[in-house]
């Protein structure tokens, strides 16, 4: 009775939640959208006053975020409240004590992420520039090219945004703002060792650490060197999944008289749009092409322009789900200079933060140093193998595995960068700076695989293995690391790994095992705490 109890209140607090959200959206339902009317409603404003209706809006709906987060927490505390042990794994081919427990596990992440969000929910008016206008950086990394924070650094755009008006100050490659600055720095360690023919520090190679915020101090060093820098209030970063995801639910979308589309392209394998980009920036030609990465600043803004042409009805719900999924997986990157609303963006984790842990800790970090584009075809597989002792001893064993399976492009990067035969360079041999980043204080036991000298040292609050690797088309390359914790754990219960993604990435095969038994196996999408099942 007890569970049915349980069940029932919490019912009922889902049930008030539910009755507060659309009380609170009610007044404003014909103002946003999702009520039609006969006259001057949302459906008949243009795209800018439709979202600028949205935004001054908001503020006005979000005054009951406190009530109803209070109702979907105190569901979660009356769900959790349920033991699923008390019920039999299964009556026959139905399941039902795993089935509860498995519920109770998803409406606490959905609880847990709604809590989360509430000081950033607060925050969202005064971000879209409800109270004063905010100028904002865009930033498009080339995840084929994979970098620390999640791709090359491509292309950017400035965004002013006054209540809810969007306007687009600039838009070009990385080049142009490399260019304008006078006198670049002396390339740091990394880059001497691990890239080709760099010894400079440019804007594009910027992103060297795998904490986007320290990257983002990086860039911001050097952009404000720059003659043509605006102030600005914070830095979105996204790369080529969010655009073709965007492209799935809007349509085919035409800017400088191309049509860019999500369908699978077979000149590359891959959807259209990746393709005609590289295509546009990257093919070698006879010619000068003016501003060639700059047409992903258009292309971002054609997009926006398009799904603020509809109705929020009609594709609001899928953009909005798609972007919360993208800032989930870090393919898409915020951080913003208002200390509040910083806070609540890595509350929710979308701020790429190299996140402190009590427990055991990995995280790999690739980084493709002058091979072409050939992230799109390497396959990451990771065999994550920890062994506790009698003594509480941690040992861990990492097995990497990068594989090529597509064929050389019709290019050579060895003689003019690319221009050999005149072809696209897409697929070429990997040069990829590897680092390996654990618990501070873990002991190396040995790295092999590495082709340069390892190298050790703390970071972060981590401790780091650095190496570097080739994987040519058609190949393989391994990479074994062994290492011992800082730390004893007295059993398997007690035993927690924390495994943070890096951006850009669609899902490392991972499968973890701890003293032999398996635990988890499956693409790594975000991030994955893996304990004891």
């Amino acid at each position: 009775m007890g569970d049915f109890r349980h069940g029932v209140e919490a019912g009922a607090n889902l049930i008030q939640a539910g009755k507060i959200s659309v009380e609170a959206i009610a007044p404003y339902a014909d103002l946003i959208g999702f009520k039609k009317d006969s006259g001057t409603s949302f459906l008949n404003k243009s795209a800018e006053e439709r979202i600028q209706t949205a935004v001054l809006t908001l503020d006005k709906v979000l005054v009951k975020v406190d009530d109803i987060a209070v109702e979907v927490d105190a569901a979660r505390e009356h769900i959790d409240k349920i033991n699923p042990h008390r019920y039999p794994d299964s009556i026959g081919s139905r399941p039902v004590g795993t089935r509860i427990e498995n519920l109770q596990k998803e409406f606490d992440s959905i609880a847990g992420l709604f809590v989360d969000a509430k000081p950033f929910l607060k925050q969202l008016p005064s971000i879209l520039g409800a109270d004063k206008e905010k100028t904002y950086i865009v930033l498009f990394q080339n995840d084929k090219e994979l970098r620390p924070t999640g791709g090359f650094l491509t292309a950017y755009a400035i965004f002013r945004v006054n209540q809810g008006r969007i306007k687009v100050e600039r838009s070009a490659d990385i080049y142009s703002l490399d260019d304008a600055i006078k006198v670049h720095p002396a390339a740091p360690r990394e880059i001497l060792t691990y890239h080709k023919g760099v010894s400079k520090l440019f804007v594009r190679d910027s992103n060297l650490s795998p904490d986007y915020p320290t990257s983002v101090k990086y860039f911001d060093d050097l952009y404000q060197q720059a003659a043509n820098k605006v102030p600005y209030d914070g830095i979105f970063t996204m790369d080529t999944h969010v655009l073709v995801d965007t492209l799935r639910i809007l349509g085919d979308t035409e800017v400088r008289g191309t049509i860019f589309s999500a369908r699978q392209d077979a000149r590359c394998d891959c959807p259209q749009v990746i393709y005609k980009l590289l295509d546009e920036i990257d093919r070698p030609v006879a010619y000068l092409k003016a501003d060639r990465k700059g047409i992903l600043g258009d292309l971002l803004f054609a997009i926006m322009q398009k799904a603020l042409g509809f109705s929020p009805s009609q594709y609001w719900g899928p953009l909005v789900q798609d972007m919360l999924k993208n800032l989930q997986e870090k393919h898409i990157l915020v951080n913003l200079n208002e200390p509040g609303a910083q806070e609540s963006i890595e509350k929710l984790n979308y701020a790429g933060r190299i996140q402190p842990f009590d427990g055991d800790y990995l995280h790999i970090n690739d980084t493709n140093f002058a091979g072409a584009k050939s992230n799109l075809y390497v396959q990451h597989a990771v065999d994550s193998k920890t062994t506790i002792a009698p003594d509480g001893t941690v040992k861990r064993e990492l097995v990497i595995t990068y594989k090529n399976p597509k064929p050389h492009s019709n290019c050579n990067l060895e003689d003019g960068g690319g221009l050999g035969r005149g072809g696209l360079c897409i697929n070429a041999t990997l040069r990829n700076w590897v680092r390996i980043y654990v618990p501070k204080g873990s002991t190396l036991g040995e790295f092999k695989g590495s082709q340069k000298k390892v190298q050790t040292y703390d970071e972060l609050g981590k401790t780091v293995y650095e190496g570097f690797l080739e994987v040519r088309p058609l190949g393989k390359s391994t990479v074994t690391v062994t290492y011992t914790l800082p730390f004893k754990v007295k059993n398997e219960k007690e035993y927690k790994l924390l495994i943070q993604k890096q951006p850009g990435t669609v899902g490392h095969a991972y499968v973890t095992s701890i003293n032999g038994a398996q635990w988890t196996n499956g693409p790594l999408t975000i991030d994955r705490l893996v304990k004891k099942p």
